[in-house]
């Protein structure tokens, strides 16, 4: 296994990889592990029994632990999709942060960790030409299923270092906003954003649960404060706005 990254720990080879067969490298998937025990994860990733991996793993103090060499498909991001590209696997480079998640006592990333991720990102962004855009959580490409890294990853602090795509988001405020139940061509003009943005989403004019889940993963990584996957004034703005300085 070789790595470009000076800052890199130590290596836990992970059989559990395959190839790109040629598919070029474009993003950037992040995750938390979800477990409790940083070490018990990077055992687990690299057991070939989990059928699971990543190219890179950042422990609570900071330390990088490299499993797959960037050139193979590591198993990470499963289901999903992201700009029409359904095999994420093979198009993506996976970092696992560790953190317990959600089910085992979800917690702020430490500075040292984040300091990290920066320094790795950074280069690897550059060796690979990924977009801002194309920086993304795996709730984005799997908004059924997934919530990593959630709403307390400082996405923010990314982008301020270079690393990602982020607005500051609009107030919240009180409103007009459009729920699950709700018809129209309000619902399709936010379902066509939410798709040229890069979302799993067909604009068909009716707000449905899919819909919501998606609104959900759009407010946890760009929108944390109420995550309730109703499109209120402040998510469709902040939407408007990512999407504007795209262009601009």
């Amino acid at each position: 296994m070789s790595s470009v990254y000076p800052i890199i720990d130590s290596t836990v080879p992970s059989p559990n990889f395959d190839s790109r067969d040629g598919a070029p490298v474009d993003i950037l998937l992040l995750h938390y592990t979800g477990m409790p025990d940083d070490d018990a994860a990077v055992r687990w990733l690299a057991d070939p029994r989990s059928k699971v991996s990543c190219h890179y793993v950042i422990h609570e103090d900071g330390r990088i632990v490299q499993m797959v060499d960037e050139a193979e498909r590591a198993w990470h991001a499963g289901q999903g999709s992201w700009k029409g590209v359904s095999d994420i696997n093979a198009r993506s480079i996976g970092i696992e942060i560790c953190n317990p998640g959600h089910e085992h006592g979800y917690r702020a990333f430490p500075k040292a960790q984040i300091t990290s991720l920066i320094a790795l990102a950074k280069p690897l962004i550059g060796h690979h030409g990924i977009a801002r855009e194309h920086v993304l959580a795996h709730s984005d490409i799997a908004p059924e299923r997934k919530e990593d890294p959630g709403e307390l990853f400082p996405w923010d602090e990314l982008h301020a270092h270079g690393v990602g795509h982020y607005v500051p988001p609009a107030p919240i405020q009180d409103g007009r906003f459009m729920a699950v139940g709700d018809a129209g061509e309000a619902v399709g003009a936010l379902q066509s954003m939410l798709k040229l943005y890069g979302y799993g989403l067909q604009p068909t004019g009716q707000f449905d649960l899919q819909t919501e889940l998606v609104v959900k993963a759009f407010q946890r990584h760009f929108r944390p404060d109420r995550i309730d996957g109703v499109a209120d004034s402040s998510t469709v703005s902040t939407l408007h706005q990512l999407l504007s300085s795209l262009i601009g």
